[in-house]
């Protein structure tokens, strides 16, 4: 996947603050059409790329993300948006390198906090929690399960019919055995609205949710 374009835009999204006369109303909208651009460049990295190519294309995705955070540093989305990026590449990737890639998208997601706690519908909450819970526990990483579900719920009260606050605590209680509560909230995960702008990040989801209520229906 070529994902130059992405990196181009975010370059001009820059040269155009540097020539606006009302940046920071300029710089608000800007700063929307460059996450969108992250976000549709993720979903088909996640979901369509494999092997090497998705690696490489994971490298370039961070190096564009970097761009972004240094460009407004002051974004709160900026932050949240490179922190999945690297939490996706450290699930793909595994191993040693996938630890610092987890630490790296912990304290975006920290610092997204820390300017909005609120930001982009609570998906904070979501990226945050699942990190936790993926993540190994003290000594070898940060990892906490009650802090998981506790950021999982958070993000559950900000957004309660999302399709990834849905999904993503619906995958906790899976893992920790609680199918019959898994099975409610995957299901409601299901039937969440489709999001206009990220037609292919919700059929990836969606394929995600059908395999697990499968998996569910054989336990």
């Amino acid at each position: 996947m070529d994902i130059t374009g992405l990196k181009q835009a975010i370059f001009g999204i820059t040269l155009s603050l540097l020539f606006s006369a009302s940046a920071q109303a300029d710089s608000h909208t800007e700063i929307i059409d460059a996450i969108s651009q992250l976000q549709k460049a993720w979903a088909e990295v996640n979901y369509q790329s494999e092997g090497k190519e998705q690696t490489e294309d994971f490298i370039e995705l961070i190096a564009a993300a970097d761009a972004l955070v240094a460009d407004h540093p002051e974004a709160a989305p900026a932050y949240v948006w490179r922190g999945i990026i690297q939490s996706t590449y450290a699930g793909a990737k595994g191993g040693l390198g996938a630890l610092k890639l987890a630490k790296a998208a912990k304290a975006d997601l920290e610092q997204a906090l820390a300017l909005d706690p609120e930001t982009m519908n609570g998906s904070v909450y979501t990226s945050l929690g699942t990190l936790y819970f993926n993540v190994p526990s003290w000594p070898i990483g940060f990892g906490n399960d009650k802090k998981a579900e506790q950021l999982l719920l958070k993000a559950l009260t900000l957004n309660p019919d999302g399709i990834d606050s849905n999904y993503f605590y619906a995958s906790y209680l899976q893992a920790k055995g609680r199918n019959n509560e898994a099975k409610q909230f995957f299901l409601k995960a299901q039937n969440a609205a489709p999001r206009r702008d990220r037609p292919l990040a919700d059929a990836g989801r969606q394929k995600e949710i059908a395999e697990a209520l499968a998996t569910l229906e054989t336990d």
